[in-house]
């Protein structure tokens, strides 16, 4: 497996927040190793490492010439690495459309991967035209403190709960919060776990950017709206549980959402609207709901935070329907394209 994204190693998911595609790597690396495979990673990590059974190594010392599986992930410049590997996989995580550069164009026609897509929206990005080995969807796994947290033993307050990047409309939810929602439910929290720092380098270059935003959050807190230091998967997960709502608008360059699944997974209902791939971890009206406009979103959320009954339906639904597929399922499914 290789990455050459932002530095990270293995211990980044225990020990700080991690955007989304990096929780992904270290997590099917782990899993991996969990069902008996041997896992090297080679990454931007400053030195080698064994980490859960899985050996990381920087990129920089370079790449064996085989492997029963190479995993590329996300860069352009891995593609043709590995050149014996017998399975040649491009991990992908952002919406297609990219891959219509001629850099990766060229590297895809030497190479011909199977492209792996995260959702059907994401497998729906990609331009048919663009040579590869084929496309299969396998979606991100919950890690297991999402699926081991022990639900509340009774409505929670009216807290909501943030936690994606400031640039994933937050500061539309801002101005939802403070004109429609807020003013209509006593005592209603809005609690935002973001910050530049989970994004590695990506974040420090979009940190002024980001803070302006997190800046104004601050600016709310006699609006219930408080900001709190995102954190290591282990903590938010028990965190988490302690919410009544997800609030997430969804991106349009979002092509799982990890915010989201991990939740639901939390028991945690969850209200978005149909951008990007949200819509398709949210069970609409059952573990949550998808809102057909802004006016829709306030109204739904409202009454997740203050309707005790629907709460409970919808948390046990989230509970029951969310906490099926892990990331030993998606390990699983990675181990179906080894060639035989």
């Amino acid at each position: 497996m290789a990455d050459d994204g932002i530095a990270f190693d293995g211990d980044a998911l225990a020990t700080g927040p991690l955007g989304g595609a990096e929780t992904a790597f270290i997590s099917l690396a782990e899993a991996l190793a969990a069902r008996g495979h041997n896992v090297t990673v080679h990454n931007l990590c400053s030195a080698p490492m064994d980490r859960n059974g899985v050996s990381w190594e920087p990129l920089i010392g370079g790449l064996p010439d085989t492997a029963d599986m190479y995993i590329a992930n996300r860069g352009d410049q891995l593609l043709p690495l590995v050149r014996r590997a017998k399975t040649r996989v491009f991990w992908i995580h952002n919406p297609a459309g990219y891959l219509k550069k001629w850099r990766y164009v060229s590297k895809l026609w030497r190479t011909r991967p199977m492209v792996v897509f995260s959702s059907n929206f994401h497998a729906g990005s990609f331009p048919g035209w663009v040579p590869s080995g084929g496309g299969i969807t396998i979606p991100y796994g919950i890690s297991q403190p999402f699926h081991a947290v022990d639900p509340p033993a009774a409505p929670p307050a009216p807290r909501a709960v943030f936690t994606s990047s400031p640039m994933r409309s937050l500061d539309w939810l801002l101005n939802l919060w403070v004109a429609e929602i807020q003013p209509r439910v006593t005592g209603a929290e809005l609690h935002v776990f973001s910050s530049p720092k989970t994004y590695g380098e990506h974040g420090d270059a979009r940190a002024s950017v980001m803070s302006a935003v997190l800046d104004r959050a601050v600016a709310l807190a006699d609006k219930g709206v408080v900001l709190r230091n995102p954190l290591p998967k282990r903590d938010l997960a028990a965190e988490l549980a302690t919410f009544r709502a997800l609030l997430y608008r969804g991106d349009p360059g979002e092509t799982y959402c990890l915010s989201v699944g991990e939740a639901q997974a939390s028991g945690v209902p969850s209200i978005v609207q149909d951008i990007g791939c949200v819509a398709e971890r949210v069970v609409d009206g059952v573990t949550g709901s998808v809102a057909t406009d802004d006016r829709d979103f306030a109204e739904k959320a409202c009454r997740l935070l203050t309707d005790d009954a629907l709460w409970h339906d919808q948390h046990r639904a989230s509970l029951e329907r969310q906490r099926s597929w892990r990331w030993d399922d998606a390990a699983a499914a990675f181990e179906k394209l080894m060639a035989p």
